[in-house]
């Protein structure tokens, strides 16, 4: 069971990413969706309950039926929403940024069933000299919305991008940013799909996945 535990005096903020249309799955309320008995963003707000604070960024119909049921600690739970409405994760980033006061911030999307693990690896790796830590598949490539920054570095880099980050894209926000990699497997998968959604519950069912395995 992934420890949860607050360190005393943490510097941390976090950001959960909950909006968007789900388009591939019909338009589905996709923070809702069940995977191993809770709710997918459950599963988010767990894995960073360890934060001072947490920004939700989404619409309030996704997110106030699912906290009372996450084991947030003490730390404090703030709503926000993009502005426009599913402008895009660097806008939703950029709505949970104006209300972080941390030095550090988490950062997880909404739609990622093995959350807890997954940042639970992040929290292994220091920061140092960069400016963020975040996973990487198999394959090497980098899953920008599982990672924890330094706030300075990405509100700077959220200045320099036009219309506040509408419609941007989330490489064009870590561009300029020095970002550390840590290979993950496929903690950082995320529900796309039903076929997504389909491998998600079949894995948290198996009592060892592939990648536990990897990772132990």
């Amino acid at each position: 069971m992934t420890d949860l535990a607050k360190p005393a005096g943490s510097p941390t903020a976090a950001i959960i990413l909950a909006g968007g249309r789900a388009t591939r799955l019909g338009g589905v309320d996709k923070p809702q969706l069940v995977v191993d008995g809770a709710t997918l963003l459950d599963h988010a707000v767990r894995s960073v309950a360890w934060c001072d604070s947490i920004v939700v960024v989404g619409p309030a119909a996704s997110v106030s039926a699912d906290i009372g049921n996450a084991d947030t600690g003490s730390a404090e739970i703030i709503w926000a929403r993009e502005t426009p409405a599913f402008g895009g994760p660097v806008a939703a980033i950029a709505a949970g940024l104006a209300l972080v006061e941390r030095d550090e911030v988490c950062i997880v999307a909404a739609d990622t069933p093995r959350a807890e693990e997954a940042v639970a690896l992040l929290r292994q790796h220091p920061l140092d000299d960069a400016d963020g830590v975040c996973l990487a598949d198999t394959a090497g490539r980098a899953q920008w919305l599982i990672g924890r920054y330094r706030t300075a570095a990405l509100r700077a880099a959220l200045g320099r991008m036009p219309n506040s980050g509408r419609d941007a894209s989330i490489r064009s926000l870590v561009a300029g940013l020095r970002l550390e990699l840590v290979t993950a497997g496929d903690l950082a998968a995320d529900v796309d799909t039903w076929d997504d959604l389909e491998r998600a519950r079949a894995r948290r069912a198996s009592p060892t996945s592939p990648t536990d395995q990897e990772q132990t």
